[in-house]
């Protein structure tokens, strides 16, 4: 058992490093493709365990399994080298700054489609039928067959949308959908979910229907859906950005690198023991949903790191396009001052989420 949690555990850091090194990967490639000089290509953070120069180029491995780095002397005020990073033109800057997020997008997307490839069949937004006879949204309105277009005023491109968007109702109990039903737009306004109680405490609320797959896995379906999954995905994160910055979550629901890699293990903890009860479509399911939290943590630094907040990728490019817009760079001692403050802000916010995932792993939240 101890075996199993410890290498649960690693192949838990290894897909978490696996993820920053395709960060990385694009902004080092993005530099190397505009000969611009990188002085070192890290892996990890804290005190060095290995070294290797090679070229200009310092690769190194770093003693806490988290993060990475690839310097460019982007914070020098000045440099006489004329591929230093700050003597590029700011669309070069721009380009190489955004490479690394683009490259966890492009991942998640291409891990959706080996997803996407995987299953059997494939759920569409139409209702294929209720779980019982006495549904309680059957019996507001809502009829197999019927093709879910939006739920609180929100688009539905996928299964995903549906799911997640259900999910956000759960303080209501309540959702709107406008579905189509034979070729005319319907309204059904105030639907009540059904209930599930977990424990004598905790209340859920869930939708009572399942939904019909696609008749047919086309090359067309599966190349769609990848696409629309990854968006899906992609605005989960954003809408989960915004409850949170409206207090509809708290800093207890949000989870560092010690909380996803945590995640993480577990379930490949559920993979080893499929594969050691020979239960081979538990072993598909397992391996599905580990590939699914890959791709989605993927989008998630992604996207994250565009946000235009000081410290990120995104906050640089930001006063990247500032210099495009007005022809004349933001101060470097302003711009450098910016990123201390976020980045001892963002510093501190990790540490109490870090502490956060630790206590939550010892109490079992």
């Amino acid at each position: 058992m101890l075996i199993a949690t410890v290498i649960s555990i690693i192949i838990g850091i290894l897909f978490f490093g696996f993820l920053i090194l395709i960060h990385e990967i694009g902004h080092f490639s993005a530099a190397r493709a505009f000969k611009v000089r990188v002085s070192e290509f890290s892996m990890g953070m804290g005190p060095r365990l290995l070294k290797k120069k090679k070229g200009e180029t310092l690769y190194s491995l770093k003693a806490i399994p988290f993060g990475g780095s690839v310097l460019m002397d982007e914070d020098e005020d000045k440099s006489e080298d004329p591929r230093a990073f700050v003597n590029q033109k700011p669309w070069k800057r721009f380009i190489i700054l955004f490479a690394g997020a683009f490259m966890n997008i492009l991942c998640g997307v291409i891990i959706m489609g080996v997803i996407v490839a995987m299953v059997p069949t494939i759920a569409s937004t139409r209702v294929g039928g209720f779980r019982d006879d006495t549904a309680i949204m059957q019996e507001q309105g809502l009829q197999a067959g019927d093709q879910i277009l939006r739920v609180n005023g929100r688009r539905v491109y996928t299964a995903i949308d549906i799911d997640f968007l259900f999910h956000r109702s759960q303080d209501s109990s309540t959702v709107d959908l406008v579905v189509r039903r034979d070729g005319s737009t319907v309204r059904l306004d105030a639907i009540q979910l059904s209930q599930f109680h977990m424990g004598d405490y905790e209340l859920f609320y869930f939708h009572d229907f399942y939904l019909e797959d696609y008749a047919r896995k086309t090359a067309g379906v599966m190349i769609r859906e990848t696409f629309t999954q990854s968006i899906s995905m992609a605005r989960m994160i954003w809408l989960s950005l915004f409850d949170l910055i409206t207090g509809q979550f708290g800093l207890r629901d949000m989870s560092g690198p010690v909380g996803l890699v945590a995640i993480v293990s577990d379930t490949a903890q559920q993979v080893q023991e499929s594969v050691a009860e020979q239960d081979h479509e538990a072993v598909a399911q397992s391996m599905r949903w580990l590939l699914l939290l890959l791709a989605m943590i993927s989008i998630n630094i992604g996207f994250m790191n565009l946000l235009p907040l000081p410290a990120l990728d995104g906050g640089r490019i930001f006063f990247c396009l500032i210099e495009m817009v007005f022809r004349k760079p933001v101060p470097k001692k302003y711009e450098g001052w910016v990123h201390a403050v976020g980045f001892a802000l963002l510093m501190a916010l990790m540490v109490v989420i870090t502490f956060s995932d630790i206590w939550g792993l010892i109490t079992g939240r």
